[in-house]
């Protein structure tokens, strides 16, 4: 991306990330980012700070649903992308101030847009003395932001579609506008468009006695941008922020044509002092007044009206003498693109009910992770890296697939008697299908049996992060009455040693540089096994501890991508996997077999039902 001028604070390449769950300001950047004709969403991410675990938010883009990360912190949304240097605050006057301050202090941030009102003074003056001390900018508070048309538009600025397409937003003319109100600002750029080529950009500061930037420093940044060739600027009663514009006129510092009008000489004709609808909206004095302030920038230079109503006309004006001067040039029309209308059945874009982010069968072949079934086969891929595929939307690397095949010949079966085992079976002796007979051994993998995957990687990863020892850990749990998951082994002990768990360890000492959890692991072992003997570090919490360690040392996950991976169940679908093929194998031999119907048999059952008499003694009661 190229480094933009100081001037320019957005252009077609700025993405921004939205801190506050707003689907439907999301949704209209980007219509019109689509309307503009842009290849790429401006919208990077979005921060809902209540939301729970990151994720996304489906939205549209054209015609076609799209995904937008959603985290639940600021500083993860800015480390995730880089690339976005604007955060548009749409956090309440409560909190607006932390997360503004904090988004500024990223080096990455550029540009904070408040849209909140009722920030106290004291703090905005906080932010504007940081901004400047960063070199930095901030839109706001108590604003809508603003947009450069056919490139970049913050939230709800421009109003709804029909607005951006009557006031010709898709495209940019030769006009800068700034103005304190931004709901003037959605009147102004039709008036604009109707009277010129229309905007180049449009900003409102917000309506604030201190504005988080001045309506003279946006002035002084379209005098530099060399596509503005004129300014249009709509101020208010209250302040003094007019008079700075008719200083940088009388100076020379602002050159280009500006029509200026300041709102509010209506004030006059009421008896006594009003205020106008934003904070700083009140004249103290006679200096604060529209009629002086407009007066001043008359004075000064400024093409300023008579009226409100003759703006657009001197807006023509002094379009049509730039013109005529050689100074703009005639634009070539641009159409917009089409973006499908909701209210209109056939253009209707319609949501849709499921979302896959890993496969998809509509094109010409089967794509696993955007990877074609062709290549997958073609090129050798395992079924380690169709795993890496479909469960992690990436091919791993070499030796973390081979880990993932390793685990599941490991845990592909453990004989008939495990309750996944022994429920195929039963259902495969009743006459039962395949698909029936598996599902039922499936059913049981749970806490007791084969769930101990997640846990032993979660209780293990935790205590490891919270600097414990394995003799404070180990205490931790049994103050706690929580059995170590990955922990013990009905048969297997250290002196009838569990072969599949020392397969996997060598594996590690063979691959891993570092093994910081099974190191940890294996010296809580040494503890509880002192205890009893079979309290041994089982398979399922090798696989769950390993795992941890192998995706730590591939480099491509945070902690808290690590700690999600965990916690959606990941890795106990390895034992899912791997045990399911040995339950089909078990269904087969029964098949093969020509197996009986089963039945439990009589002496394997503890009878212990009440007698007669307790059975019946309530119901002679009656």
């Amino acid at each position: 991306m190229a480094i933009r001028p100081d001037y320019v604070l957005f252009d077609r390449d700025t993405t921004a990330i939205i801190f506050g769950n707003q689907e439907a300001a999301v949704q209209r950047m980007l219509d019109f980012d689509y309307l503009s004709g842009k290849e790429k969403p401006s919208v990077a991410a979005v921060v809902n700070p209540s939301g729970g675990r990151r994720g996304f938010t489906k939205v549209f883009f054209g015609w076609h649903e799209i995904l937008i990360p959603m985290y639940n912190s600021l500083g993860t949304a800015v480390e995730k992308h880089p690339e976005a240097d604007v955060v548009i605050n749409f956090a309440s006057f409560r909190s607006a101030y932390n997360v503004s301050v904090e988004a500024l202090n990223y080096p990455t941030i550029k540009t904070v847009v408040i849209i909140a009102e009722g920030i106290p003074e004291r703090q905005t003056r906080e932010l504007i003395a940081l901004r400047k001390k960063l070199g930095k900018w901030i839109i706001g508070p108590a604003t809508v932001g603003g947009f450069v048309p056919g490139a970049f538009k913050i939230g709800n600025a421009g109003g709804a579609l029909s607005n951006l397409l009557m006031s010709k937003l898709y495209r940019p003319g030769s006009v800068g506008f700034v103005s304190k109100s931004g709901g003037m600002m959605n009147e102004m750029a039709n008036m604009i468009s109707l009277n010129s080529d229309g905007m180049y950009e449009g900003v409102a500061i917000g309506g604030d006695k201190y504005p988080g930037s001045t309506l003279v420093e946006h002035l002084l940044r379209y005098e530099a941008n060399p596509n503005i060739k004129m300014m249009v600027m709509l101020g208010e009663v209250g302040g003094k922020d007019e008079y700075e514009i008719a200083d940088a006129i009388r100076e020379g510092r602002i050159k280009k044509p500006v029509v200026a009008w300041v709102t509010g000489t209506c004030a006059k004709v009421f008896p006594s002092e009003v205020q106008f609808g934003h904070a700083g909206a009140m004249a103290r004095g006679e200096a604060e007044t529209a009629d002086a302030k407009n007066a001043a920038l008359k004075s000064a230079g400024a093409y300023v009206p008579s009226s409100y109503d003759d703006l657009g006309e001197l807006i023509r004006r002094v379009y049509e003498d730039l013109k005529a001067g050689g100074v703009i040039e005639e634009k070539e029309e641009v159409e917009p693109q089409e973006i499908p209308a909701g209210y209109n059945p056939q253009t209707m874009r319609k949501t849709t009910n499921i979302i896959s982010t890993i496969s998809d069968d509509r094109g010409e072949e089967l794509l696993y992770a955007g990877i074609p079934i062709s290549r997958v086969i073609k090129e050798g891929y395992g079924v380690g890296d169709v795993i890496s595929l479909l469960w992690f939307k990436k091919r791993l690397p070499k030796y973390v697939t081979e880990f993932l095949e390793l685990a599941l010949k490991i845990t592909a079966d453990h004989g008939p008697c495990v309750s996944a085992a022994h429920n195929t079976i039963v259902t495969a002796k009743a006459g039962k299908d395949l698909t029936a007979a598996v599902a039922s051994g499936v059913l049981t993998i749970g806490p007791r049996f084969g769930g101990a995957i997640d846990d032993a990687a979660k209780y293990f990863k935790g205590a490891l992060e919270r600097g414990l020892t394995p003799g404070q850990f180990v205490g931790e749990m049994k103050a706690r009455n929580i059995n170590i998951p990955g922990i013990g082994h009905r048969v297997k002990s250290v002196q009838n040693p569990d072969m599949r768990v020392k397969l996997l360890e060598e594996w590690a000492f063979t691959n891993l540089p570092k093994h910081e959890l099974l190191d940890f692991a294996l010296e809580v072992e040494q503890i509880t096994t002192a205890k009893r003997n079979n309290l041994i570090l089982n398979v399922d919490g090798c696989v769950g501890i390993l795992f941890v360690d192998i995706l730590r040392s591939t480099g491509i996950y945070t902690e808290e991508e690590i700690d999600e991976i965990i916690n959606i169940g990941t890795l106990n679908g390895m034992f899912v996997l791997g045990r399911t093929i040995g339950m089909i194998g078990h269904y087969l031999d029964q098949k093969r077999l020509h197996s009986r119907l089963y039945r439990h048999p009589w002496d394997d059952v503890l009878y212990l039902l009440p007698s007669e008499r307790e059975a019946l003694r309530y119901r002679k009661a009656e």
